[in-house]
């Protein structure tokens, strides 16, 4: 019976070293994917750095004034007049300040039931009318809509995009 039970524990012992050692190495390519992940993220962080730093090198004024000066003939470009510049109490009101209209069904004035399809949008004061909101409509669709002079279009050369990745100007 001894050697029976010695044979049981010998296999138990097997079974146990093996299944350490699977657990064992999937730990070990795990951390192996933690660490090259880390690798792409720290590559990601400093790839985002060297793009912050071309992006200031690029927006530079000084070479923004370079760069309009050589290309004003083909641009066509303008300064924004301070009149052109909307304020904020000439903006619309937004969405979420309107108050949310109400539907009410409108009644027929001889039997006094609701009738179908002929409802009027009401503000929570009551006051706005169908009669109201149609000529509104109609005011705005009236109105032309301003369009923007379209630049003549220009046959432009190609610019060096060397000299302008490293922010030089030929003049």
């Amino acid at each position: 019976m001894l050697k029976t039970f010695d044979i049981v524990l010998i296999g138990v012992m097997t079974a146990m070293a093996t299944v350490t050692y699977t657990i064992k190495h999937r730990a070990e390519l795990k951390l192996e994917e933690v660490r090259r992940l880390e690798s792409e993220i720290k590559l990601e962080k400093d790839t985002i750095e060297l793009l912050k730093a071309d992006w200031a090198l690029v927006s530079q004024p000084n070479r923004l004034e370079k760069l309009v000066n050589a290309y004003s003939g083909e641009l066509q470009l303008q300064p924004t007049l301070s009149t052109a510049i909307v304020q904020p109490s000439e903006m619309p009101m937004l969405r979420s300040q309107l108050p949310p209209p109400t539907v009410t069904a409108s009644n027929d004035p001889k039997s006094g039931k609701p009738v179908k399809g002929n409802a009027s949008i009401a503000s929570k004061n009551g006051d706005t009318t169908d009669a109201q909101i149609r000529k509104a409509i109609a005011d705005v669709a009236a109105a032309p809509a301003p369009r923007p002079k379209a630049p003549a279009l220009v046959k432009r050369k190609k610019p060096d995009i060397d000299n302008i990745a490293t922010g030089s100007v030929d003049e």
